[in-house]
């Protein structure tokens, strides 16, 4: 008999739906633009609304992007694949039917790898990944006697990966959430905005004692549209369960809601079998066919993956893997780096630049390097000019690339000399504010005299006051410390 808390007698065993809304400009299966934010039932049309006689036309761009996340993930591509139809009543679902893909889905048998924060790796596989339309939007809240209905949405397009069930925990299910939403901004498949409903997922979750190898009975919880609420809804779930088969009860297969403001799940109704849907081949579109040619241009044009490009310039620059994450995960800051990288003398000092003073800038600003007004060729002459201790960092980050912001561009190494930027060759002048700020402080040069190194800084920092930035420390300290000889 098993010892310990019923907790440790079970574990979870769960699998996801992840749907993905892909940012295509238009709809899957008709012309009507598919952006986020306009005013209700703007974006629809007889296909959308399902009037009679109205046939839906694949958009082409849809396929190549399922296609480049199946690759991401590792899946066999399903080069000849069709549409079926799932037939379901909601208000918002104007055909009283979904166009999706059942038996033969574009993409099958792939996994994705995801790092733990104990620093283990967890494979998890993916099952299928398929295509098919977002239904529209219910409204309850604006109306005291009515339900209202926005098919805005109606007919966005969406791949949904399904995952086999391998995940053991909420933080192996939120880790794997990440790594989907992070490739697909990434491969530019879909901005992964969960806010907007472009990423969501539904949790399938069963329990079974440790060490058994058979499927408890699992309850899906839907719409889940936040990493945290993923994670609290999966622990909530598992000690439910754990609750119900503890007490001698027995767990009934359903729909469960997550009601985020208690934590908490509730039902909403039994869950359907595939049999419920009564799936069929949609008679009003051809099968898709992937040619071999059409999928080796899709291949090549596969940008490495966030986790190659970690690697490798983690081995070209040696940089700490949190540093290079930050330029792997974030496209416009990995294509800057690219673009700058080639005019910049001294390699790392880039990486420096961006990841320290540079992202302080942008924080500050509150934008991105895409909305940054200084470009590539400019940042680099900049880190040139300091590499070449011709200016000094601080200069240039407070007064040089600020006023090149204001001129479009300006040639920066000749704007620091029109600013008068530059760092002082004339060593009578330094010699003068030398001379100046040692008179000024007698008592601490006798202090220093007598071992009290610290003041150094004092005397440096007032010279270069004096010097309105315009010296290098280096040398300064050289020329101070020869004079307090």
């Amino acid at each position: 008999m098993s010892l310990g808390t019923p907790e440790s007698r079970y574990e979870l065993v769960s699998g996801l739906e992840i749907h993905v809304q892909l940012n295509t400009n238009t709809k899957i299966f008709s012309a009507d633009s598919a952006s986020f934010g306009a005013l209700p039932n703007q974006h629809i049309s007889t296909v959308s609304l399902a009037l009679p006689g109205a046939l839906p036309k694949l958009n082409k761009e849809v396929v190549a992007k399922a296609v480049r996340i199946g690759l991401a993930l590792n899946c066999t591509v399903n080069q000849l694949n069709h549409f079926d139809r799932k037939n379901y009543f909601y208000a918002d679902l104007p055909k009283g039917y979904q166009i999706t893909q059942d038996n033969q889905p574009i993409c099958i048998n792939g996994f994705l790898e995801v790092e733990l924060n104990d620093g283990s790796k967890k494979k998890i596989g993916i099952n299928r990944i398929h295509l098919e339309e977002d239904a529209g939007k219910s409204i309850h809240d604006q109306d005291d006697q009515y339900s209202l209905v926005d098919l805005n949405r109606a007919g966005v397009p969406l791949i949904e990966i399904v995952t086999e069930p391998d995940i053991r925990s909420a933080e192996e299910a939120s880790a794997l959430l990440s790594e989907i939403r992070k490739l697909v901004r990434h491969l530019n498949v879909s901005d992964g905005n969960m806010e907007e409903g472009s990423l969501r997922c539904d949790a399938n979750i069963s329990i079974r004692e440790k060490g058994t190898s058979s499927f408890g009975t699992r309850c899906e919880v839907k719409n889940l549209n936040s990493m945290r609420n993923v994670r609290r809804a999966m622990e909530f779930e598992f000690g439910r369960q754990v609750e119900v088969i503890s007490e001698g009860g027995k767990i009934i297969q359903s729909t469960l809601n997550f009601d985020a403001d208690k934590g908490t799940t509730s039902p909403m109704r039994t869950k359907e079998e595939a049999n419920d849907y009564r799936y069929f081949a949609d008679p009003d579109l051809s099968p898709i066919y992937i040619s071999d040619e059409w999928l080796s241009e899709i291949k090549a044009a596969m940008p490495a993956l966030p986790n190659e490009i970690s690697t490798q310039l983690i081995a070209e620059f040696g940089i700490s893997k949190a540093d290079a994450t930050l330029f792997a995960e974030d496209t416009d800051l990995l294509h800057y780096f690219n673009q700058t990288l080639p005019e910049v003398k001294v390699k790392k000092t880039l990486i420096n630049w961006l990841i320290g003073p540079i992202r302080a800038v942008l924080s500050e600003k509150g934008i991105a390097i895409g909305a940054y007004k200084i470009k590539p060729d400019q940042l680099a002459k900049a880190i040139n000019l300091v590499d070449d201790k011709k200016l000094t960092q601080q200069i240039a980050i407070q007064q040089l690339l600020p006023a090149a912001e204001e001129s479009t561009g300006v040639d920066v190494a000749v704007l620091a000399e029109r600013l008068n930027l530059l760092i002082s060759e004339n060593s009578n002048e330094l010699d003068g504010f030398i001379d100046e700020v040692l008179n000024k402080y007698p008592q601490q040069v006798e202090a220093y005299k007598k071992g009290k190194k610290g003041v150094l800084g004092l005397f440096v920092g007032d010279v270069m006051k004096l010097a309105k930035g315009r010296a290098d420390a280096k040398k300064l300290n050289e020329l101070i410390l020869e004079k307090l000889k």
